[in-house]
């Protein structure tokens, strides 16, 4: 029973694993980008080249891309003719690289518009889709006499109410320095309210009292 219900939870994660939304887009967008490489590599072979080595050939004389090979070390010719052997000799072949780098080119460039056509697009249904008055406001369109049948008049009338509906804007709050520049004005205030002219006391001499004489004792006599 316990086999079987590993068996089982198994079978359930992989199920909710392929069922994800990004396994599928990924999914989707790899046979979509395979296609889309096959068509953009067989536009770049039997239509852009062609014509890139028919202009070579014009300006050159040679064979165009296809000729554009430098041979690192001997020449070795096909027996009995004057014809290099590819297949043995060691070359650098830059008309395939240059082959590669407009393959990546175009695919780079044609994914660039592709993707702003869909931004574009999506910014397009994103803001319709704002300006789309929410049921609350149908209400209140309506009774307002707004034919809601015209989608000019709607949008219209909905960004007309929400700019009477706005809210009043929020003061920024102040920064740190200000802030700071407040307190100090502040208690600077304070400081010159809590001082006070202390006033000057003037000593005058004091008469001196006479001393008053000591009484002697009295001696007596036998």
């Amino acid at each position: 029973m316990k086999k079987k219900g590993k068996v089982k939870g198994f079978f359930s994660d992989f199920k909710k694993f392929i069922s994800r939304g990004n396994i599928l887009d990924m999914a989707v967008g790899v046979i979509v980008g395979g296609a889309f490489s096959a068509i953009v590599t067989a536009f770049t072979n039997k239509i852009i080249m062609p014509l890139i080595n028919a202009l070579l050939a014009l300006i050159t004389g040679g064979d165009g891309l296809e000729g554009a090979r430098t041979i690192i070390g001997k020449k070795i010719f096909v027996e009995g003719t004057n014809q290099i052997n590819w297949d043995a000799v060691i070359y650098i072949d830059w008309g395939a690289f240059i082959t590669a780098v407009l393959d990546f080119l175009i695919i780079a460039f044609t994914l660039f518009l592709v993707l702003k056509i869909a931004m574009s697009t999506s910014g397009y249904l994103r803001d319709a889709q704002k300006a789309r008055p929410t049921k609350a406001e149908k209400k209140i369109l309506k009774e307002q006499g707004v034919n809601m049948k015209d989608y000019k008049a709607v949008v219209a009338a909905t960004a007309e109410l929400r700019e009477a509906n706005k809210p009043a804007p929020v003061p920024p709050k102040p920064t740190q320095e200000e802030l700071l520049a407040s307190i100090l004005e502040e208690l600077k205030k304070q400081n010159e309210a809590k001082v006070e002219v202390a006033p000057v006391v003037v000593e005058t001499p004091t008469e001196a009292k006479p001393e008053k004489p000591k009484r002697q004792k009295k001696t007596e006599t036998k």
